[in-house]
């Protein structure tokens, strides 16, 4: 049986095209969507909801594509752009009653709330992005044996056919990896949450896919045309990320000050799953951001 975050009330709520979204609500105040994670769910926030909830409505979906949200097969390259996974979350908030919300992501939610705030400055009050550059720092600074470390970054970014084969034959083992591999403390996934993870993984293999190809794709095309035209964050931005910029040699502070006028950015001792790991850190860090 798959695990829910205690205290939340779930809907499937339908944003776009048909797409439902698995939601889970908590609390009540002020609206903060808080987007998941790969090789994750919603359930990555069920520390961090739970404190936020005391004066705000919190808003936890999966992905398209993820966890137990539905999962459109992608025909045009364009179904899961960070563009498109935007446009849902803006919808899914509307639907339960907020037009204005403050939004924080992780990893690939991050990006997905680095497009929203960028095509939607006037619905998204506050913006945090947790562990993640956004789409062309990214891709510049993966460069040489240090971009090993991204492999998985170049494997889905391969044309439909191999990827999904590849990791189909050992999902577990593949999406395992990246849960052992990047987490800075045992025992922050317990073994409940961590089958929750796998079996959402499992099943959703060619959209987590083709979510990745479209990070190599379409959404280097959308934020290079917001590059161009000199677009930017108006809302106040926080950052948090480990400090592995050094390791790559670049600073990631150095890359988010263009993209955000009013940004704070703080590195974390923790892995890359902080909020599971030090969820009193991110909840702290998102306060003060919503103070701004």
């Amino acid at each position: 049986m798959t695990p829910t975050g205690t205290g939340f009330d779930y809907r499937r709520i339908t944003v776009a095209d048909g797409v439902a979204l698995n939601t889970a609500v908590m609390g009540s105040g002020p609206a903060i969507v808080l987007l998941h994670g790969f090789p994750q769910t919603h359930l990555m926030w069920r520390h961090v909801a739970a404190d936020l909830a005391a004066d705000h409505t919190v808003i936890c979906p999966d992905l398209r594509g993820y966890g137990d949200s539905d999962k459109p097969l992608d025909t045009d390259g364009t179904v899961y752009s960070k563009r498109t996974m935007a446009a849902d979350v803006v919808a899914l908030a509307g639907a339960l009653g907020h037009e204005r919300f403050a939004l924080a992501g992780h990893d690939r939610g991050a990006l997905v709330a680095f497009r929203a705030g960028l095509d939607h400055p006037g619905r998204v009050t506050h913006l945090a992005s947790l562990d993640v550059l956004p789409t062309l720092d990214m891709w510049d600074v993966m460069h040489g044996v240090g971009a090993a470390v991204g492999f998985h970054l170049y494997l889905m970014a391969q044309p439909p056919g191999l990827p999904e084969r590849m990791i189909a034959a050992a999902p577990d083992a593949f999406f395992g990896y990246f849960l052992d591999l990047w987490s800075g403390s045992s025992g922050a996934v317990p073994d409940d949450i961590r089958a929750a993870y796998l079996r959402g993984c499992r099943e959703a293999v060619p959209s987590i896919v083709a979510d990745y190809r479209a990070s190599a794709g379409i959404d280097i095309e959308h934020d290079q045309a917001d590059r161009a035209a000199g677009n930017r964050l108006r809302m106040p931005v926080t950052v948090l990320q480990q400090d592995w910029g050094a390791a790559l040699g670049f600073e990631a502070a150095a890359l988010w000050s263009p993209w955000a006028a009013d940004l704070h950015h703080a590195t974390v001792s923790c892995g890359h799953f902080m909020a599971e790991e030090d969820p009193a850190e991110v909840t702290r860090s998102l306060r003060a951001l919503l103070r701004r």
